[in-house]
């Protein structure tokens, strides 16, 4: 490209040869001259899906592929495309998911027109044949806000816990200020410790009624469907979001939000171990139990208020005492 690219689209690719014909097709009917697209392949071990990239992207104009030397996981292979990328204004799609004709070009003029550090979209889930739109949880649409008052409060769903980095568009200034890479390695909730420093430090953003990515459920090979050890990268991804809010001026109140988050994903993660491996589900435990024996009483009294019986109940029998915790 002659000029610095407007939009870097970045797609990191793993075991989606079934899938990624569509999502080339979709970045093709999104293309623009301005527009860039990474591909990383991250060492795919079940299927063909580099030699996959290679051919299709033939007609995908300014595409590369780019190819681990070894599998990294969905954290570094972001950071890889973020290495490479050069346009003003990244974005980001799962090489099973795809996009609406003309999707990308409406992100990137909602960026330009109100000039914020990034901006945050709705989306389609996809489960079989089935579709539904869910929201970013922020009722504010199309005004620049402050990324911190998305935060709280703790009890509330908020955009804390609408973490898909592919839900939205990010300005290169973030990257200069350090708030756009993942943390390497993190196999799963990557996206948890991002959206929070993004959040806290970031200095603007527009909730945008966008609909236009969709997300594949269900897929075999995501991880959300496997039962393995890669699953209990979670409970790092928190860790790192409580050890980061550390020095903030709002540590006590955010930490809150933080410790409700953490408590949630563990119940729900307890609550579906039945798809885990059994050395795997007696590490989630385990891990479990030491990541709530280092909250206090009270922070797990504010925590789990509200929460219901049942994940109130499972999160006390895995720590022991919290007898005053109201469900």
């Amino acid at each position: 490209m002659a000029n610095e690219p407007t939009l870097s689209v970045i797609v990191p690719c793993y075991n989606i040869e079934t899938y990624v014909a569509d999502t080339v097709t979709s970045l093709a009917n999104n293309a623009r001259d301005d527009f860039e697209f990474i591909f990383v392949e991250d060492r795919s071990t079940k299927d063909k899906t580099y030699e996959a990239l290679l051919e299709l992207t033939k007609r995908l104009k300014n595409s590369r592929v780019i190819r681990h030397e070894q599998n990294g996981g969905l954290a570094t292979a972001r950071n890889t495309g973020i290495d490479a990328a050069e346009g003003t204004y990244l974005t980001f799609l799962d090489g099973d998911d795809w996009l609406a004709p003309g999707y990308l070009s409406d992100l990137t003029d909602c960026v330009q027109r109100f000039d914020v550090d990034f901006v945050r979209t709705d989306h389609v889930q996809v489960t079989g044949v089935e579709r539904a739109v869910h929201r970013a949880p922020e009722g504010r649409r199309h005004i620049p806000l402050d990324p911190r008052s998305s935060i709280l409060p703790v009890d509330e769903t908020t955009m804390v816990d609408y973490p898909y980095a592919w839900a939205g568009v990010y300005h290169r200034r973030l990257l200069d200020r350090g708030l756009l890479r993942f943390h390497d390695g993190l196999r799963t909730a990557e996206d948890r410790p991002w959206i929070w420093e993004l959040h806290r430090r970031a200095d603007s953003y527009v909730a945008a009624s966008l609909r236009g990515v969709f997300y594949r459920r269900g897929v075999a090979s995501s991880l959300t469907q496997i039962g393995d050890v890669r699953q209990l990268d979670f409970f790092r991804s928190f860790d790192l979001v409580l050890a980061e809010l550390a020095d903030d001026p709002e540590v006590s109140k955010l930490r809150k939000k933080a410790l409700r988050n953490y408590c949630v994903v563990i119940a729900h993660q307890l609550a579906d171990r039945a798809r885990f491996e059994r050395s795997v589900a007696a590490k989630l435990r385990q891990m479990a139990s030491e990541a709530l024996g280092r909250m206090t009483e009270d922070e797990l009294n504010e925590a789990l208020v509200g929460m219901g019986e049942e994940r109130v109940n499972t999160l006390r029998r895995i720590r022991g005492g919290m007898k005053g915790v109201a469900a």
